[in-house]
């Protein structure tokens, strides 16, 4: 999914590159409101588990393999604004040691960082009032949602490589190779985002944002019940 130098041409670049722009400065505004004294140290733990876990990759299909995006996780545990700016800085970090290229850092953050936060984190939502609030409904919501996010970004990446690749493919099979092996890469995140979501609600469903609702009627129930 990192997309090099030079594999993009310049004016989708550009424009991926003020996509990024926006999107990360609304982030920042929108971030700074979400985070409070809890969430944001999770949100450098959170930066630093995607960034160490992308690095460990799984075999998917015919000699491929895939690792984990990060950005629906990222946005269910802090947020999408802030879970967004976790992957974004993720990516920086990366592009500076050549995976990824500096020239396709706008390209990467708005299909790696914006897309799945964002998209992963509405999809969570969804399904998340349709299976319910329990622990084991929300991970697996998580896990879904994460799994769809991933080819979805694919999907983005696609439309980009329509517009502006300069490498000599067939757009339809492009479509067809990114789609199909990044399903098989969304199980796969999938399986991680449930069960790293699952456990972080047995221990401190607090610091999950995205059932901070229900973690504040736990609260006040506690209060009122140690009043009475």
């Amino acid at each position: 999914m990192h997309i090099p130098d030079g594999f993009i041409d310049a004016p989708v670049s550009i424009a991926a590159g003020v996509v990024a722009v926006v999107g990360m400065t609304y982030c920042v505004k929108r971030a700074s409101a979400d985070l409070d004294d809890r969430l944001a140290p999770m949100a450098g733990l959170v930066a630093a588990f995607i960034f160490a876990a992308q690095m460990l990759n799984f075999p998917v299909a015919s000699g491929t393999s895939g690792h984990l995006l990060g950005g629906a996780l990222a946005a269910i545990l802090v947020g999408p604004a802030a879970g967004a700016m976790c992957v974004a800085v993720v990516l920086l970090i990366q592009a500076l040691f050549a995976d990824g290229g500096l020239t396709a850092l706008g390209l990467n953050i708005t299909n790696m960082a914006l897309v799945t936060a964002f998209v992963g984190y509405a999809l969570f939502l969804l399904f998340k009032r349709f299976l319910g609030s329990s622990d084991g409904r929300v991970a697996v919501a998580a896990g879904v949602a994460a799994g769809i996010s991933v080819p979805i970004s694919a999907l983005v990446f696609s439309l980009e490589f329509a517009l502006g690749g300069v490498a000599d493919l067939n757009v339809g099979a492009v479509i067809a190779a990114m789609v199909g092996t990044h399903v098989l890469v969304g199980i796969g995140e999938g399986i991680i985002t449930g069960l790293t979501v699952a456990a972080v609600l047995r221990t401190r469903p607090d610091l999950v944002h995205g059932v901070r609702g229900r973690a504040r009627d736990l609260e006040l129930r506690s209060g009122a019940a140690a009043t009475a």
